[in-house]
């Protein structure tokens, strides 16, 4: 990263106030506040955004790259904010940045650059629940995931110089709103191998394959990342690193790369959830007493910005109240192996139980919920229907999340069986469930679903 703001200060000494320049500078900037998730930064850095966009104002009106760049610049800055908690000044930039985009378009439809970011907006407000479709549609702002596709698939093929960066939004989008498939995959591993020197490409790489549950692959790809003097301190590859060693059960281990993320890292991002993973990795020891310093900094350090540090606040509040019991490690456990992939391992937990073994209704809930993930992973999609559906049963009195989730991947199987009509019912009720911890996530994937099943 210091090479990079050396060779723009060069640049800038040459040409000042050059359009690209500054697009690469404020790109160095995200990725500074990205990785180092540092608050006293981003206060210092934060007038930069106004102070570019006043400069590119001065440039020709009449040039499509003028947009572009306003519009790129306040994009990565809205991706900063959200990170900061900032999410009225990014949704501005997002409103904003859609606008430039949008008129770019109109004006200039041969710009092939535009539609990196618009196909990227396409699919995101297109991917929007339908009771906030409103609140898109009266700031004029027109989501079509096809459409958004079609456009960022366009810059692969036709523009050289983002080609990468597009590719890496397509399987994002795949990954994070739509659905990831083996053929993501291919090219996710064909796009980090492309580039070996890449060290966001490895960051990225890792936390897709984690997402779709493929813990030895992100592992690989972890370990295979670049290092050096040249690179920028990226401490949370050991967080990353820690979370996989906790799915294989390899505590001490785990434990060590996540005290040395704690370490290094000066954000306030996943720190609850880093403490949560400390309060597991001895309690599913059963060492209790240790486990439960952890509770109480859980509950004391970071922001809840992110869900994951929102689950971990959830958790350490329900563990102080009782309403957790030692009952749990067992489903714990069986979540953490099934979440990186470790199929077999997860089953054997659960093997020796019933739903009869956990008194609790919400433990009854989530038996059902893991059993119907690991039969779905296993292709087994029967046995998993059953499964989800009884924990659809289970979760109703309660709104649990695991209803909601159980509903969208009924959907996805029914998708798969080509039971149109049922994976439409599914989707739709899976945007019914009130407020839950994965609310967000759950409802953009059903909404993205239904959009490319043609049901608005």
């Amino acid at each position: 990263m210091n090479a990079v703001r050396q060779l723009l200060a060069k640049e800038k000494s040459k040409n000042l106030g050059s359009a690209f320049g500054l697009y690469i500078e404020n790109y160095a900037d995200m990725v500074t506040l990205l990785v180092s998730d540092n608050k006293q930064l981003y206060d210092q850095m934060a007038v930069n955004q106004d102070t570019r966009l006043e400069l590119l104002a001065d440039f020709p009106s009449d040039s499509p790259y003028q947009r572009f760049f306003q519009a790129e610049i306040r994009l990565q800055w809205a991706f900063v904010k959200l990170k900061f908690g900032k999410e009225v000044s990014a949704s501005w930039d997002i409103i904003k940045a859609y606008r430039l985009l949008d008129e770019n378009a109109k004006k200039y439809p041969d710009f092939i650059p535009t539609y990196k970011s618009l196909g990227l907006l396409h699919v995101l407000i297109g991917s929007t629940p339908q009771n906030y479709q409103w609140v898109a549609k009266l700031l004029g702002l027109k989501g079509n995931i096809p459409q958004g596709l079609r456009e960022i698939q366009t810059v692969v093929q036709k523009e050289p110089l983002l080609d990468s960066e597009a590719k890496l939004i397509e399987i994002l989008l795949q990954s994070y709103v739509l659905k990831y498939t083996e053929k993501q995959n291919t090219e996710l591993l064909q796009l980090i191998h492309s580039q070996p020197d890449n060290l966001l490409l490895h960051f990225f790489g890792t936390t897709i394959s984690m997402k779709d549950g493929r813990g030895e692959q992100a592992l690989q790809i972890l370990n295979q990342r670049p290092v050096g003097v040249a690179y920028f301190a990226f401490p949370f590859l050991e967080y990353l690193k820690g979370e996989i060693l906790l799915q294989k059960g390899q505590y001490s281990e785990a434990k060590s790369q996540l005290q040395q993320f704690l370490s290094q890292y000066k954000g306030q991002n996943f720190l609850k959830d880093t403490y949560l993973k400390l309060f597991l990795s001895h309690w599913l020891v059963n060492e209790d007493a240790v486990a439960k310093t952890y509770l109480n900094k859980i509950l004391a350090v970071g922001a809840t910005y992110v869900e994951a540090d929102k689950a971990a606040q959830k958790f350490a509040e329900s563990f102080t109240k009782g309403t957790i019991s030692a009952q749990q490690k067992v489903l714990m456990k069986a979540r953490l192996s099934f979440d990186g992939g470790y199929l077999t391992e997860a089953m054997n937990v659960l093997k020796p139980f019933d739903e009869n073994s956990f008194p609790n209704p919400n433990n009854k809930a989530e038996f059902q919920y893991r059993l119907g993930r690991i039969f779905q992973r296993q292709n087994q999609l029967d046995s998993s229907i059953e499964h989800y559906e009884r924990a659809i049963v289970l979760s109703h009195t309660q709104s649990l999340y695991f209803g909601a989730t159980s509903a969208l991947q009924l959907g996805y199987i029914y998708q798969t069986k080509s039971q149109k009509a049922k994976a439409i019912g599914y989707f739709k009720q899976a945007l019914n469930y009130p407020k839950h911890e994965y609310k967000n996530s759950v409802d953009n994937k059903a909404r993205a679903a239904l959009t490319l099943m043609g049901v608005e």
